[in-house]
C-alpha cells in the first residue's frame, strides 16, 4: 500500500529511505550507509564525484557487517532497476555480497526482518 502523507501525496524516495534507516539504526547495532549517487548535480559537480569514486548503480544503502545493499524506490510509482543498477546487482552477486530492492519503508522493514530470520 502507497504511503501518503496528511496533504494525500506520496511519499519521495528520499523520505522512505529516511524513515527505513532511521528504523533500522533504532533496531540493530550494525552500521548503515548512504551511497550518495543520485540527485541532480551540475555538469561540474557530477564530473568531481565521479573523480573520487561515485559510481552510476551503485545500490542506496549498505549494511558492511550483513554484505548487504539495498536500493530504494518509492512505495508508489518506483521504477524498477535501471541497466546501471542491474550491471551492480550482478557485481554484488558475483563477490558473495547479498541485494534487495525496497518499494519504501514497509517493504525495506519487511526485508530486513526476513533477512535476519
Amino acid at each position: 500500500m502507497p504511503r501518503v502523507r496528511s496533504n494525500n501525496t506520496f511519499l519521495s524516495e528520499h523520505q522512505e529511505q529516511v524513515e527505513s534507516v532511521a528504523w533500522f539504526r533504532k533496531h540493530y547495532t550494525a552500521k548503515i550507509i548512504a551511497i550518495p549517487n543520485g540527485g541532480a548535480r551540475s555538469r561540474s559537480e557530477g564530473a568531481r564525484l565521479k573523480a573520487e569514486g561515485v559510481t552510476a548503480g551503485v545500490h542506496d544503502l549498505f549494511i558492511p557487517a550483513w554484505l548487504l545493499w539495498a536500493e530504494m524506490k518509492r512505495s508508489d510509482g518506483g521504477s524498477g532497476l535501471s541497466e546501471k543498477q542491474k550491471e551492480w546487482a550482478d557485481y554484488v552477486d558475483s563477490i558473495g555480497h547479498h541485494w534487495i530492492v525496497c518499494n519504501g519503508f514497509n517493504d525495506f522493514k519487511k526485508k530486513i526482518l526476513l533477512f535476519t530470520s
